[in-house]
């Protein structure tokens, strides 16, 4: 057996680990039970305990954040069915090493031995690549574990998905990160060398990722610390975790989900926690400000007017200013929108007019509304009974501007919210105004 497989293609784990190995490898679990922060799967009631206690193991597609586990669970896992474990990763592979290993799968497949094929990051292969592994899920050649990062359902072929269960991981809370971190200290036969509040903030600023915990540990670890860290020290000692955002990706459509949900929902607080979120991220501050102005026109319309006075004034801001003075005028566009009375009546109107638009094709407005410019259109009636509002009683004279083939339409119907309040009473005047017009007419 050991001819027919070569070392490159064997898990790494079968064998002692290096001496000097780093603390996050020395701590992988040696059995599904002892994975932290996963246990709605590795449990008895969850998918992968079921399947382990089953004996039997289907392709999957583990899907969460760094740091959560996936690579220890896919190795445990091969273990626990008895399954042989390849490992590659689809930044550093391509055709022909998936080729090779398919080859390879198939040999020992002949000799009673199946193959869980292991791929991290298996959202980079793309997708005719990822269509290459269609044939040998189907047949059995291998049972695929494949992690990412990112969302399947927008990095993954639909094919390859349909044939693969998702396994959703979640971020280890500062529960599971406490386990880590006791883990290291009994490996390292001593704890750790900071104060209570220090060992909960350096919990905090693991951001849900284990391994990062462990090497901000190991690096504590690994230096002279005469007197325990208090969370000022350990601030200037380690760095904090930078927060995942990936700008075309689901982090970045989550959260700017979240601000806009916010908004909708009147709460300036949590609005400008996820303005705060994306903007530290590092995200486009125009990106910001272009949904703003949508938010004030789509959300807020006119039962506040100066929203989207107020979200323009602050792209100008911006745009004079810069970062990051410049940011503080988005601030008070978001805080704004989010206290502004909300209505999409305009919102409403646009889809409503233009449907009627598309569905009534070219029909003409009645002849009293449309040009004149020559004399020949004023003879054959172009303009004809043309009432001039201003002229009109209270501004207003009652005429029809439709169609005569088309009922009169109400897109547009304010919802009574702000300033909405006015023009609702406005139309409601204007309206009455509109009915004895046309009883007079008749």
């Amino acid at each position: 057996m050991s001819d027919l497989f070569p070392d490159e293609l064997r898990d790494p784990h079968a064998a002692a680990l290096a001496p000097g190995a780093p603390l996050a490898e020395r701590l992988r679990p040696q059995a599904l039970d002892e994975v932290v922060g996963q246990e709605h799967l590795t449990g008895p009631e969850g998918a992968l305990g079921r399947m382990v206690a089953a004996g039997k193991l289907s392709s999957l597609v583990l899907w969460g954040p760094p740091g959560t586990g996936k690579t220890s669970i896919a190795r445990l896992l091969a273990d626990a069915v008895g399954l042989r474990f390849v490992a590659i990763s689809a930044v550093f592979s391509g055709v022909a090493d998936l080729k090779k290993i398919f080859a390879e799968a198939r040999q020992a497949a002949r000799i009673g031995q199946r193959t869980l094929l292991f791929v991290d990051e298996i959202h980079r292969f793309n997708r005719t690549q990822q269509d290459g592994f269609l044939p040998f899920v189907e047949d059995g050649t291998v049972t695929l574990v494949g992690a990412t990062t990112e969302n399947p359902s927008f990095e993954l072929n639909a094919a390859l998905l349909s044939r693969c269960q998702v396994l959703i991981l979640h971020r280890l809370d500062q529960a599971a990160l406490g386990k880590l971190l006791a883990r290291a200290e009994a490996e390292v036969a001593r704890p750790l060398p900071v104060t209570a509040e220090a060992r909960e903030a350096l919990l905090a600023s693991a951001d849900g990722d284990g391994r990062f915990l462990l090497n901000q540990v190991e690096t504590l670890f690994d230096v002279a610390i005469d007197e325990p860290l208090g969370p000022a020290e350990l601030a200037q000692f380690l760095q904090r975790r930078v927060a995942v955002y990936d700008k075309d990706r689901e982090g970045h459509y989550n959260l700017i989900s979240a601000l806009h949900k916010s908004l909708r929902g009147s709460d300036p607080q949590a609005a400008l926690y996820y303005l705060a979120r994306m903007l530290t991220a590092g995200e486009e501050p125009l990106y910001l400000l272009r949904r703003l102005v949508r938010f004030a026109s789509e959300d807020i319309g006119l039962a506040d007017p100066q929203a989207l006075v107020q979200c323009l004034a602050a792209k100008e801001a911006y745009d004079f200013l810069g970062s990051p003075e410049g940011e503080l005028g988005i601030v008070q566009a978001c805080l704004y929108c989010a206290t502004a009375p909300k209505s999409n009546a305009a919102y409403a109107a646009q889809k409503a007019a233009w449907r009627s638009a598309k569905e009534t094709g070219s029909l003409m407005p009645p002849m009293n509304i449309v040009n004149a410019p020559t004399k020949l259109m004023k003879q054959v009636g172009y303009g004809k009974g043309y009432a001039y509002d201003p002229d009109s009683e209270d501004g207003y004279s009652g005429a029809n501007y439709w169609p005569e083939e088309m009922k009169r339409q109400d897109y547009y119907v304010p919802t009574g919210r702000g300033f909405e309040a006015k023009l609702k009473e406005r139309l409601a005047f204007w309206g009455e105004r509109r009915r004895e017009t046309e009883r007079d007419q008749n």
